[in-house]
């Protein structure tokens, strides 16, 4: 295999004043944590000596406690001071990154229109309004071929042809067919070739020939 070379990111003022700030942050973290301790243990030593009645003792133990809990709060201060300092670089970093992206951008923005011809963009923009007014002229000279009367029969046919091809396709109705029994006692008698004959008629064939003869008035 190959030598394989790394390259390292160079080290720079500010990453050193980071790395020196946080190590000081670090150690007097600590100092703090041995000023609590030392102070918590003098206040209870106060309290041990009070209750063996050693005035003295107890006086020169509180006086040490007060004199940690003094140099505590100067730690607190150095600390506090440490910590706008990391804060300040921290900001002041991130406002160059900011700075930096912004000059960027800047520096394609004029690479971009540098690559732009003022007299090529005036051209395509009297171009493209040439093309425009071409087209708006085309579409007034096809307005003008129909008149307003011409598009309301041209809008009048197209709904009525609209409407004729909406009936021609619905569905057609179905027919329902009746049960075979049904068909049975509808079934109607067969009408009557031969005309009927008068009852009247009827009855003069049954009157006998005598009484019909009697019945004829006599000649005057």
């Amino acid at each position: 295999m190959g030598n394989i070379f790394v390259k390292k990111p160079k080290i720079t003022d500010v990453d050193r004043a980071i790395l020196s700030l946080k190590t000081q942050r670090r150690k007097l973290g600590q100092y703090q944590q041995q000023l609590e301790a030392v102070i918590e243990a003098e206040k209870q030593a106060a309290r041990d000596l009070i209750r063996e009645k050693k005035k003295e003792r107890a006086l020169l133990a509180l006086k040490k406690k007060k004199v940690q809990e003094e140099l505590l709060q100067k730690v607190d201060a150095w600390l506090l001071n440490v910590e706008q300092q990391l804060a300040d670089i921290e900001l002041a970093s991130k406002q160059k990154a900011v700075f930096d992206s912004l000059k960027a951008g800047n520096n394609a923005i004029k690479a971009i229109q540098s690559e732009i011809n003022l007299d090529d963009v005036q051209k395509l923009m009297d171009d493209s309004a040439e093309a425009k007014a071409y087209q708006d002229e085309i579409n007034a000279i096809l307005g003008e071929q129909l008149s307003a009367e011409d598009e309301e029969e041209v809008l009048a046919e197209f709904e009525n042809l609209e409407a004729q091809l909406t009936i021609q396709d619905l569905p057609e109705a179905p027919v329902p067919e009746l049960p075979h029994k049904e068909q049975e006692e509808l079934d109607l008698p067969d009408v009557p070739t031969k005309a009927p004959v008068s009852s009247n008629v009827s009855a003069e064939a049954k009157v006998p020939e005598g009484r019909k003869v009697m019945e004829e008035p006599l000649p005057a």
